[in-house]
């Protein structure tokens, strides 16, 4: 939850906060007079920095960061430019229906003491949450009158797309198995494989014998999977290390492995269902193409949308950000 606060805080709307919390803060631009300081950038940046590092993402070189930089500081105008749209169109967001969203939103986290938490964590309080909540509402008001409403895209569209990406719905042929694992670290010695091998082999002999492979992998597996009897889904070829791709693709449903020895250790696999290589019809696919193609065609529409605003606005681009 402290993810999603921190998203509803990554948004055009940081003028207010960042006045009230820096009043020399450097203004980085002006949109119709309307500061945006550079306090309101470092919270923008405070904000999707940690969730590139979460995403795996090396750290941004110098030059990278000025692009950043520079990007943030274009979503913060285009947020102010759409904010003083939704006032000029007369966009009011009634105060019973932001307290309603405040009230939502707030019901996600445990306690009252785990959401304030949250709120102190960004040095922020709830009457700020609840004015950015409101002013995002009213921005997202205007987008839906202006461009989502108007944008439509209809079963011919999606037939002519899917028509001419056709092999974008190709499914290659899947397997759905399940595994039992005893790990065996890379670096063990002879002696510890060996008795990692001879316990594999042993439960081997008892599905031989006919007990249930999923009750054995529930009981011996050493792998993640062990809580669902073993069961991985459907994959296809390359999700799997090769070893254990190669045989699971080699067997009928059904049959059970010999030993297959991994990175990760020793399996023995049991193939529950293979599906051939096919491709989606278009029946099967029209919902999400159609919301697909929807998406694309807002995303189209709202960059010309807020270009037209901004270009009968007075902007102002007052300094550079230096490192």
């Amino acid at each position: 939850m402290l993810a999603v606060l921190l998203l509803l805080f990554a948004s055009a709307a940081s003028k207010a906060i960042a006045e009230k919390k820096s009043t020399a803060s450097e203004v980085l631009a002006k949109v119709n007079g309307v500061e945006i300081t550079k306090t309101s950038l470092d919270q923008e940046l405070a904000v999707i920095l940690p969730q590139l590092a979460q995403s795996g993402r090396p750290a941004p070189t110098a030059a990278q960061m000025q692009d950043l930089k520079k990007n943030v500081l274009e979503g913060l105008i285009d947020g102010e430019v759409l904010y003083q749209t939704s006032v000029k169109q007369g966009i009011a967001i009634d105060d019973a229906t932001v307290s309603k969203k405040m009230s939502d939103f707030k019901s996600q986290f445990a306690t009252d003491e785990e959401f304030q938490k949250a709120l102190a964590s960004l040095n922020s309080t709830e009457e700020e949450l609840q004015a950015r909540l409101k002013r995002n509402m009213a921005i997202q008001e205007l987008l839906n009158k202006e461009v989502e409403d108007k944008v439509k895209v209809d079963d011919q569209k999606a037939k002519a797309f899917y028509d001419a990406n056709v092999d974008k719905f190709k499914q290659p042929e899947q397997v759905k198995a399940s595994h039992i694992l005893i790990t065996v670290k890379a670096d063990a010695d002879q002696a510890t494989k060996d008795e990692a091998l001879k316990k594999i082999k042993s439960i081997q002999e008892k599905i031989k014998k006919g007990e249930d492979f999923a009750a054995l992998a529930k009981e011996y597996s050493q792998g993640p999977s062990n809580v669902r009897g073993g069961d991985l889904g459907y994959f296809i070829r390359g999700q799997m290390v090769k070893p254990f791709e190669d045989a699971a693709f080699s067997l009928k449903p059904g049959e059970v492995s010999d030993v297959v020895e991994t990175q990760f250790g020793y399996h023995l696999i049991k193939v529950i269902d293979k599906k051939p290589e096919s491709t989606v019809s278009f029946d099967e696919i029209k919902p999400k193409l159609l919301e697909f193609l929807k998406k694309q065609e807002m995303e189209k529409a709202m960059d010309a949308y807020i270009d037209n605003l901004k270009k009968d606005a007075d902007i102002t681009r007052v300094v550079t950000e230096k490192e």
